[in-house]
């Protein structure tokens, strides 16, 4: 049972009816109490507390108030007498409850088996749906110790069933060619494996990678596993035998019974045989960039090089720079052809453009560098990844891989004649004169125009591959039976099944925001729509930075008086010691043989190493902790999933210890945003952006206003913001619920807007550029005097709106079911696809929902405040990273992307830590005689747990100047 409860909650849960005031007349003090307490405990749980600290503090003093005895006497309640036995006794058969027998006990295990398993091994979500089988049926379960003896049996006998059901559909030529990926190498360095290559990460984006991809996927694709091994089981199940193979060590394979060593490896070649071609796809999109990328850089260089060879050329270019700054408002010909006559001006113009041949040479440098080096990856990627499409539109981009691919071996450097090459749809206009000569159809180029057509229909997945998993069909990402469900799909979204019905209720939503908008903007105080040079656009007045209110420092000067130099690694501690997040941090094999409390001071070690960056190996401490203990504890125990569980936990504990009183209603608000980390570049993830400047990665964090990281996720500098924010809001696993996102421009876009409307929250983005806002009609036949300057020249479609509502649905369910990532699933949906049919749709609906914020926002100053102090939060959470990682001067020096992705985990949940201990520190300071009076509203708004100058989070130094160090005098 959850420990915080809201007034209104116990109010509304542990209120007393009159008759069952009746079943407690006659009794008196504590036994009175104690009956009230046991029944309305019963009713919302099913099963009696097993302690009395289970019952929440203020559920017994409302019950108590109710009842008229003392809520001291709860404690005095005679808990394993025979009074207590006939209570339960008494409530069982008031509330129609039965004890439990060894049939029932049989059926729990028989669903377990049979429903749960296959998709759940958590034990206290397993214990949690054996309470609510046994609630259903009105039976009282066991005592904790035993359901949990019978959750442990559940999971034995459920491993034994699966993995003999694996190995009997596997052969013997199958089986053999497994362990042979399990033998050691000979002449090899230390003990390596076939195995332990394939589970190698890919790196920088290149030739070598492609081939080295390539052989990794041909050595697991020739291990045949029989096609569909794995079609009828759960991917949650599948995905947890691939893990737990992918952290043993061959060794430790071997050892393993055949059933289960062949189940292990079967499951993690088969997610392994996606996850490289995942990897080879990635590859492909990369290299293709990166060759054109590069042939702009040469031939820029080359190009600077030729204008610094001339100085005529510089100084006239000096004298009208000089002359544009000098006279920034004057007429081109009274300040530029003064210094620089027109005729001259074209003569260079006509230099650069022909005479250096910028677009040409770039496409002849693009030309030979592929033909010289990257057309090597062609036969390698052509023969081992299989390209699909679901429409007859790219059909012509399929023919032409097809014909690249028979033509591989083909000496000459143009197409045979009597060969038809698609050209329409394949080659742009820009490129033709490159592709077609005399002679007939160049191949490199057209070769180098297929793979920059493929590179775009593979981002946008149009074209999709065979045996991925991101890049797969994209209609597997979609709900298969949309079609009988259509009326429940709708209606878990909250949306009317008729069209029509919906848009003219969003219609009437968008006339009365515009129309309210346009009677109050002559009184706007902070919006004006002004006039510009080529129009009119939104003018809003930036708020004045308000100062850190008296109060709050004086607090802070106590709270570093009373906890000066708090240890951060005591800050882990601590905030373990109470949420117990290292429960969920368990063994990736089935059975730990490890004491539990060394296990939890070395899991603390390896989180704190790696959530400051600086590595576990700092964290050793000889004897007893040493670096091989740390590392074994860090391969073993710690993985993504158990991390973000861990997290869930301490964010959970810090949202119900929070007081009302001091932090003010629960929030159902949160704001997202970014943060680069430098990261090495030898992989897949790190990049060079222009807007972060230097090379790295990027997590996208989810903070609610005081201060709670709900969830974080590991992503490339360049992929999508508003998919990482769709993507936060419906996985995240703790108790908030989010109604209201904040974002800022880049969190944002069209079809963000129109998924959100669908999802069931609002967008609220802080717009960089909202002076360049357009609000969209209704109507076309609308009239607004006020706003109509900056009124975009359509009106929204509906029709086209109603008529693709059903694959907006669609797409929204398979978001919201988890069927595939935000990321993967939106992709289809950008600008370069805008020809998909629904993309357009969204598009609209996105303007209509974008367009009733935008009127909200421009509104109510209000709601201008709260999107900014929402966003003022997940940036003091950004700032506050630099602190705690620390190490390595903030990269992440590692290349393999599961150790990056921990290494961010660890820092969000060291983070979560100290703002759970933080919180408790405030609440211990203002709940004392005094400083809750005197903090005043602006005091509360402005409070946050993000402090660190208490915080040492470095560890301890001691000078001691009597000892010396053991050397020669």
């Amino acid at each position: 049972m959850k420990r915080n409860w809201r007034q209104d909650e116990v109010e509304e849960h542990w209120f007393l009816f009159e008759h069952e005031k009746k079943q407690i007349n006659g009794r008196t003090n504590s036994t009175r109490l104690g009956f009230a307490v046991l029944l309305k405990f019963f009713q919302l749980e099913g099963r009696f507390p097993d302690t009395p600290q289970e019952v929440p503090l203020n559920a017994v003093h409302y019950i108590a108030h109710q009842t008229g005895i003392p809520a001291t006497a709860w404690g005095a309640y005679p808990w394993n007498k025979r009074i207590a036995a006939y209570h339960r006794e008494a409530i069982r058969n008031m509330l129609g409850y039965r004890q439990h027998t060894a049939q029932d006990l049989s059926l729990l295990f028989n669903r377990l088996m049979d429903e749960v398993l296959d998709h759940e091994i958590r034990n206290d979500r397993l214990f949690s749906f054996a309470l609510q089988h046994y609630r259903d049926c009105s039976i009282e379960p066991p005592a904790s110790e035993q359901l949990r003896r019978l959750i442990q049996s559940a999971l034995a006998a459920h491993e034994t069933r699966f993995c003999n059901s694996v190995f009997s559909h596997l052969d013997g030529l199958s089986v053999k060619r497994m362990d042979t990926l399990l033998e050691v190498e000979s002449g090899g360095d230390g003990d390596w494996t076939i195995w332990q290559q394939i589970k190698s990460d890919p790196g920088k984006a290149g030739i070598e990678s492609i081939k080295e991809a390539v052989s990794r996927l041909k050595t697991v694709r020739d291990i045949a596993l029989p096609t569909g091994l794995f079609r009828e089981t759960h991917p949650k199940l599948l995905e947890r035998y691939a893990r737990r193979a992918a952290v043993e060590e061959p060794f430790e394979l071997r050892r393993h019974s055949a059933p289960l060593r062949v189940t292990l490896m079967a499951a993690f070649l088969c997610r392994r045989s996606e996850e490289l071609t995942d990897h080879l796809v990635d590859l492909l999109i990369e290299t293709v960039h990166k060759m054109g990328k590069k042939a702009e850089k040469r031939i820029d260089s080359g190009l600077a090089e030729v204008l610094q060879k001339a100085p005529s050329k510089m100084a006239k270019l000096y004298r009208i720079a000089k002359a544009s700054v000098e006279a920034p408002q004057g007429i081109v010909s009274d300040v530029i052809f003064p210094e620089a006559p027109e005729k001259w001006l074209q003569t260079l113009i006509k230099e650069v453009e022909q005479g250096t041949g910028y677009t040409s040479k770039v496409k002849t440098a693009l030309q030979k560098s592929y033909r010289h080096h990257y057309r090597r990856m062609l036969p390698e990627l052509l023969h081992n990844l299989q390209f699909r499409c679901t429409g007859t539109q790219h059909q012509p981009l399929l023919q032409a891989l097809e014909l690249v691919t028979s033509m591989l071996e083909y000496k000459k450097t143009t197409f045979p004649q009597d060969v038809e090459v698609p050209l329409k749809g394949i080659v742009p206009a820009g490129w033709m004169t490159l592709v077609v000569e005399e002679g007939g159809v160049n191949r490199t180029a057209y070769e180098i125009c297929v793979l920059k057509l493929l590179r775009e229909q593979l981002r946008c997945r149009e074209v999709w591959v065979v045996g991925s998993r991101r890049y797969r069909d994209p209609e597997e990402d979609l709900p298969q039976d949309f079609e009988e469900r259509k009326a429940s799909y709708y209606a878990e979204l909250g949306i009317p099944v008729d069209p029509q019905e919906f848009t003219a209720s969003l219609k009437e939503e968008l006339k009365g925001h515009l129309e309210q908008l346009d009677a109050r903007m002559p009184i706007n105080p902070g919006v004006k729509i002004v006039a510009v040079k080529d129009g009119h656009r939104i003018s809003v007045t930036p708020f004045d930075p308000k100062p850190e209110p008296d109060n709050l420092t004086i607090l802070k000067r106590e709270i570093i008086q009373r906890w000066p130099g708090t240890s951060l690694l005591d800050v882990l501690k601590e905030a373990d010691l109470r949420a117990e997040f290292t429960k969920f941090i368990q063994s990736g094999t089935e059975r730990s043989h490890m004491d539990r409390d060394t296990l939890r001071r070395r899991i603390l070690l390896c989180l704190f190493g790696m959530g400051t960056n600086t590595g576990i190996k700092s964290m050793e401490a000889l004897p007893t902790d040493d670096y091989k203990d740390l590392l074994y504890v860090r391969r073993r125990f710690i993985s993504i999933e158990s991390l973000r569980q861990a997290i869930s936990q301490v964010v959970n504990a810090t949202l119900a210890i929070r007081l009302q009183k001091i932090w003010g209603e629960a929030t159902t608000a949160c704001a997202s945003d970014s943060k680069q980390f430098g990261a090495w570049d030898q992989n897949l993830l790190t990049e060079w952006h222009l807007r972060y400047g230097g090379r790295g990665v990027m997590v996208y964090w989810h903070v609610e206003k005081n201060a709670a990281c709900i969830y974080s996720q590991f992503k490339r500098v360049s992929s999508s913001e508003a998919a990482a924010m769709i993507q936060g809001v419906l996985r995240h696993c703790t108790e908030m619920d989010v109604e209201r996102q904040y974002v800022d421009s880049h969190g944002q876009n069209a079809i963000a807007f129109a998924f959100c409307r669908l999802l069931g929250f609002d967008l609220m983005p802080r717009l960089k550029g909202i002076n360049k806002q357009k609000l969209y009609k209704a109507d076309s036949s609308q009239e607004f005097p006020n706003i109509n300057p900056v009124m975009a020249a359509k009106s929204i479609d509906w029709e086209l709106i109603e008529q693709h509502l059903d694959t907006a649905v669609k797409h929204a369910v398979a978001l919201k079911a988890g069927m595939a990532d935000a990321e993967s699933l939106l992709r289809r949906f950008s600008r370069s696809n805008a020809q998909h049919p629904a993309y357009r749709a969204l598009v609209e609906l996105g303007k209509a929902i974008k367009t009733i914020f935008l009127c909200r926002y421009l509104d109510s100053e209000e709601l201008r405040r709260e999107v900014h102090e929402g966003l003022n939060v997940v940036e003091s959470w950004n700032s506050t990273n630099g602190f705690i990682f620390y190490g390595k001067q903030g990269e992440i020096s590692t290349n393999r992307r599961e150790s990056q992705e921990m290494g961010l985990l660890c820092l969000h949940l060291l983070q979560a830590s100290m703002v759970y201990v933080n919180t408790l520190m405030i609440q211990q300071v203002l709940t004392e005689p005094g400083w809750l009076k005197r903090m005043t509203p602006r005091d509360l708004a402005a409070l946050s747990p993000l402090i660190t100058q208490h915080i040492n989070p470095y560890g301890r130094f001691e000078l001691d100047m009597e000892k010396r160090l053991p050397l020669a005098a």
